[in-house]
């Protein structure tokens, strides 16, 4: 898999900058590169997409332009309506246990979503379970030790989680959105390889820097050079028989 170059990082990055001021266009710009991702494995056009924890729907969307039986599944109510309405079909659900019968999708995707569960193998054993033998899990995370990791309070996590927060909260007159141990966790890249890679129900197609210009496949070799660098770690999976 090989992702097109430095000019599509550079839109990625310039889109996640402007984000607090322009969402729609920096979304709708991550779901369709998320969407040319998985079409490098599979089809969507016909395909049962079950988005888990998808927001406001901007994923579920993209799939469906391409084709596919998109359909969304968003704990937070408050995400689900961030643009002003609930999305068509989405149904307000648990990632821990969704209403989906084993192997009901053909691409169970997850963007950006892990770091904000307590319990990611739990998590990941779901989208496994709703996933049919053969089909595709994409499932991308950023890393605590990322420089975005703090999300809004980043980089300043480094010096610790809620000294980030005090100094947020002093700059902007607002608590963070995110708590350390609460809706945010230190997920990491080394661990999570290694527990994905010990599972006897899928086989890794890809684990790679999600965004990188370049080296994105060998960035996550590199032990505790991967934790900084990765940025956000890209996990595409075979669900075996």
């Amino acid at each position: 898999m090989r992702d097109p170059s430095l000019r599509r990082s550079l839109a990625l990055f310039r889109a996640f900058l402007n984000e607090p001021t322009d969402p729609e266009h920096c979304y709708r710009l991550l779901a369709r590169d998320a969407a040319d991702q998985v079409e490098r494995y599979a089809p969507l056009n016909g395909a049962v997409v079950a988005d888990i924890g998808g927001g406001s729907g901007h994923f579920t969307e993209e799939f469906r332009r391409r084709g596919a039986h998109g359909y969304l599944f968003e704990p937070d109510t408050a995400e689900l309506t961030a643009r002003g309405r609930t999305p068509d079909g989405a149904v307000r659900a648990d990632g821990y246990l969704l209403p989906l019968a084993d192997g009901t999708a053909d691409v169970c995707f997850s963007s950006n979503v892990l770091e904000h569960v307590a319990d990611p193998q739990t998590f990941l054993s779901e989208l496994v379970r709703v996933t049919r033998p053969g089909g595709l899990v994409y499932v991308a995370f950023t890393n605590w030790l990322s420089p975005w990791g703090g999300h809004e309070t980043a980089p300043w996590h480094y010096l610790g989680a809620e000294r980030a927060r005090r100094r947020y909260h002093r700059r902007t007159g607002r608590p963070a959105k995110h708590t350390l141990g609460e809706n945010l966790f230190a997920v990491h890249v080394g661990r999570t390889l290694r527990q994905v890679r010990a599972r006897d129900d899928v086989t890794v197609l890809t684990a790679r820097s999600r965004y990188a210009p370049f080296l994105a496949e060998t960035i996550p070799r590199l032990p505790g050079v991967r934790e900084i660098a990765t940025w956000n770690l890209l996990l595409i999976l075979r669900r075996l028989p």
